[in-house]
């Protein structure tokens, strides 16, 4: 069979873990990993609970004998297959609290990981893993998708080539309405994990989307954080943690950054934005509308890019990131198999014995993950001591 795996000659085997019934973004990982026809589904331990997770493996095509009842029964049953059989990557698309166990017993048995984030419950368990990830070799991921954009990777390739000039404010915001109410009061799975600290963790919104807005500015100006000051808000009654947050962030070259996420906003669906302003220019890109990005420089017409692989002024890394010609809108799928394909060619090249780069990578990695999590420490932490101002230099950011 025809595959874009080159030397490998074969598919990635892929395993899942959680994405049963009632999941959403477990099948958009199985989605986004096959996409591209480089990988194949072929194991799983689809839920905590046994029964529930061989339930539902036939709706994921995987063989009874590969629907595992537990994620020790995956990594014991696949570690004990021949290396021509098992599993290359395992994909982790359960409640934030689950991931670092599921995330360190893969890891200790040399599969590779994507992981959903934020990657850990917390900072200890995300350094923890960051120290078995070096230690063991594997390849480690984190889906923090909005990064696959091509009009993302295009940009961040224009500011880091300097035609923006010196950065010095970045706008990062990530609004959504469907928790105004308390619905986790209505048995909304989504809902009740989510606003529950034993499962989220130390935030709410801010854990669950202020780090994608965080890490979307991160990725796309390579700008590294000096000092943090947050205040989070819980505004519906009775809910524990956090459903609205502003955290104004000091970068090291001197620039500001500012981070809103809410999930109380009347209307808003999954408005995720960013503004960046340079000494050369300015440009402004949303995820509702992923295919344009708009770039305004003093003087000058305000420029429409739009996501057109073949087009001039597309540069090699979002050209390299598109599937279809102009007019043909690519989102949230594409973006999401971005990362996986970019993680790919790292697993690749460790499955056949050449080197990679770990840190400094195109999809994000755990470096990134320890960042979301220090990032959701010290914005709590701020918030506690009403918006203190405190360090956010991240011993292992990335450049």
């Amino acid at each position: 069979m025809e595959t874009m795996n080159g030397q490998l000659k074969r598919k990635l085997r892929m395993a899942l873990v959680g994405g049963g019934q009632g999941s959403f973004i477990g099948r958009v990982h199985s989605i986004a990993a096959c996409l591209d026809n480089r990988a194949e589904l072929v194991a799983g331990a689809l839920s905590s609970n046994p029964e529930k997770a061989k339930a539902s493996a036939p709706a994921y095509d995987i063989p009874p004998e590969r629907a595992y009842g537990s994620i020790e029964e995956l990594i014991e049953k696949e570690s004990a297959l021949p290396e021509d059989q098992r599993v290359d990557f395992i994909s982790i698309a359960t409640p934030n609290f689950t991931h670092f166990p599921i995330a360190k017993a893969a890891v200790e048995a040399g599969f590779n990981v994507i992981c959903d984030k934020p990657m850990t419950f917390d900072l200890a368990q995300a350094e923890e893993l960051k120290a078995l990830v070096e230690k063991s070799g594997v390849v480690f991921a984190v889906s923090h998708n909005y990064t696959g954009y091509p009009l993302v990777r295009m940009a961040r390739e224009m500011i880091l080539n300097g035609e923006f000039g010196e950065i010095q404010a970045v706008r990062s915001n990530y609004i959504q309405g469907w928790l105004r109410k308390r619905i986790e009061e209505e048995d909304q799975k989504q809902a009740a994990w989510r606003t529950d600290p034993a499962k989220s963790g130390a935030a709410g919104a801010f854990g669950d989307i202020a780090t994608h807005a965080y890490n979307l500015g991160r990725y796309m100006t390579g700008l590294l954080p000096a000092e943090i000051s947050c205040n989070l808000k819980i505004y519906a009654p009775g809910r524990q943690l956090d459903d609205y947050g502003h955290a104004v962030i000091r970068f090291q070259n001197g620039a500001m950054g500012t981070v809103t996420a809410s999930q109380i906003s009347h209307g808003r669906e999954n408005d995720l934005f960013i503004e960046i302003d340079g000494t050369k220019g300015a440009l402004a890109w949303r995820q509702e509308e992923p295919n344009q990005m708009i770039v305004r420089r003093n003087g000058q017409p305000h420029a429409i890019y739009t996501r057109d692989p073949n087009a001039p002024f597309m540069n090699e890394g979002g050209a390299a990131a598109c599937r279809l010609p102009a007019g043909h809108p690519e989102a949230f799928f594409e973006a999401f198999a971005n990362i996986y394909r970019s993680a790919f060619d790292a697993m690749i090249q460790r499955i056949t014995g050449e080197s990679f780069e770990p840190k400094n990578t195109i999809y994000p990695n755990v470096y990134d993950g320890v960042e979301g999590m220090f990032f959701i420490q010290q914005s709590v932490a701020s918030s506690k001591e009403n918006g203190a101002w405190l360090p956010f230099e991240c011993d292992c950011a990335r450049s």
